[in-house]
């Protein structure tokens, strides 16, 4: 048998797969593309969480764009975290060009152009249906862990919480917030300190300053109504799963913003999808592309939250992919957790550079074919160190694979384009209303306007106003009640469960 026959041998015996896979490119020996050399990965494994990685300009971007293609293409959606604005171009179809058709034919794959559906989404200005949380959604523990507060600033923010749930004030957005926060050292000082004890005001005015912060990194827009609700991420058209492009290109400099939403997002699918198991495939994939925006600016207790989360997140059926310039910009206690893994070239200018290539090289199973410290250098646009799970659990072996083209265009969509692409979304009806619902700033900013009333009232000549001498008259209670019912209906079914859960998290982390 020669070398290339028993490299075809050894990789074919390495993903021997029973159920369906998606084709990534072809193996590469000696440098040079071997036919029939095929580099798959099992659907049954894509929950697994994985890694694209590689110096800029050598392929990331693309890889994911052809993964996040053939999974639509066996019908499992998929969330792209887009900061670059380079994944518009999966809503159309690619061009055919001399040079794509003979990289299929090597690869042993048809190129046939076309569009995916897509929907454009967007947490900021960007065009797309807008994504939006409440604050009540978010829960005292991960509003705590965002805005990096200490255990004083964690206790007077549960204290918020569960005034506001006993009050009936429904936490909507920041403005929500900070209005209860002043409420609690002013109007309501002494009902508070009498039912909770003292609450320190230089604690409350650095909470108001991180949100102060948090505000001005555009986070008023994310935080309000109404929720998006992550089951519409699940949606099929025609057969192919609907690719989910939310489009971050003005959040790169925002990157607390952007590192608040990915929690929340990863969060609310872990709480909302029921335990699905290992399936034949995932129901859904999360591809985070400018990774290491996440971990570089993420406190210790936000980092823990992450991982907590990506370790179970598996079992509700839902992939986790990060797309970064290195595997050292992603913490070693997730990288662990990566099944797929699929590193393009690196370039070794500098001796930490030649330091951090051995170190990635380290990352890979050792191959009798390659030598990996010297291919992570020597390879080319589009091609990839590979290395997967197979159907068992055991990583297939490493490939220097050259990997397909993609069969929607790789260059961005124009401004016409894209128009065209929200104007046929089946969501904008849904989410791009400006809804401002009566909440705890209407209601404590009524309940103070009405208690002036009665004082002014009171101090008029002729029969005095007489009120009970309590924090809260019954008459109160019922106009707060009364005002706030039907908010408040509408989200604590919502609410409940995910309460319960972030609570068993954030127990979970600290006990870590």
């Amino acid at each position: 048998m020669s070398k290339t026959e028993d490299f075809i041998f050894h990789l074919a015996e390495g993903q021997k797969y029973k159920n369906d896979s998606i084709i990534l490119g072809t193996g590469v020996l000696d440098g040079i593309p071997v036919t029939g050399a095929q580099v798959k990965i099992a659907l049954k494994t894509m929950n697994r969480h994985g890694l694209i990685a590689g110096a800029t300009g050598t392929g990331k971007t693309k890889t994911l764009q052809v993964i996040a293609e053939q999974l639509a293409m066996k019908g499992v959606p998929s969330v792209l975290m887009d900061l670059k604005g380079d994944l518009s171009g999966l809503a159309q179809p690619g061009r055919v060009s001399d040079f794509i058709k003979n990289r299929s034919e090597v690869i042993g794959v048809d190129y046939v152009p076309m569009g995916m559906p897509v929907e454009l989404m967007s947490i900021s200005h960007e065009k797309g249906v807008r994504l939006k949380a409440t604050v009540l959604e978010f829960g005292p523990v991960l509003i705590a862990q965002i805005l990096e507060l200490n255990d004083t600033q964690q206790g007077v923010i549960s204290l918020v919480f569960r005034y506001c749930d006993l009050h009936h004030l429904p936490l909507v957005d920041l403005k929500d917030l900070k209005r209860v926060l002043q409420f609690i050292t002013n109007e309501g000082k002494e009902a508070i300190q009498k039912e909770y004890g003292q609450v320190s005001l230089a604690s409350v005015n650095t909470i108001m300053r991180k949100i102060i912060e948090l505000e001005q990194q555009g986070a008023e827009r994310f935080f309000g109504e109404k929720s998006f609700e992550v089951d519409d991420f699940l949606r099929t058209k025609d057969g192919k799963g609907i690719i989910s492009v939310i489009r971050l290109t003005d959040v790169q400099s925002r990157p607390k913003l952007f590192s608040t939403f990915m929690l929340s997002l990863l969060s609310e699918i872990y709480e909302t999808f029921p335990e699905q198991g290992d399936a034949d495939q995932p129901k859904l994939c999360l591809f985070i592309d400018e990774a290491h925006l996440v971990f570089s600016n993420a406190s210790k207790d936000l980092l823990q939250k992450i991982e907590t989360i990506v370790k179970l997140i598996r079992s509700k059926g839902v992939g986790v992919y990060f797309c970064t310039q290195t595997p050292t910009d992603v913490p070693d206690s997730i990288l662990g957790q990566l099944g797929l893994k699929v590193q393009h070239a690196l370039r070794a200018f500098t001796a930490k550079d030649r330091k951090a290539i051995i170190k990635t090289a380290e990352n890979y199973p050792d191959s009798p074919y390659y030598k990996t410290s010297e291919v992570l250098t020597a390879m080319g646009i589009g091609e990839a160190l590979v290395t997967a799970l197979n159907e068992k659990g055991i990583p297939t072996p490493l490939a220097h694979t050259l990997v397909r083209a993609p069969i929607t265009r790789m260059d961005i969509l124009n401004d016409e384009e894209i128009d065209e692409v929200v104007k046929s979304s089946a969501l904008i009806y849904k989410y791009n209303q400006d809804i401002n619902p009566e909440s705890a700033f209407e209601l404590l900013e009524k309940k103070m306007a009405e208690l002036e009333e009665v004082q002014k009232k009171a101090e008029l000549p002729g029969p005095k106003v007489t009120t009970r001498n309590t924090n809260r008259t019954s008459q109160d209670e019922s106009l707060i009640q009364e005002l706030s019912k039907n908010t408040m209906v509408r989200q604590v079914g919502r609410t409940i469960f995910r309460e319960l859960t972030r609570g068993i998290l954030g127990s979970f982390t600290k006990k870590r």
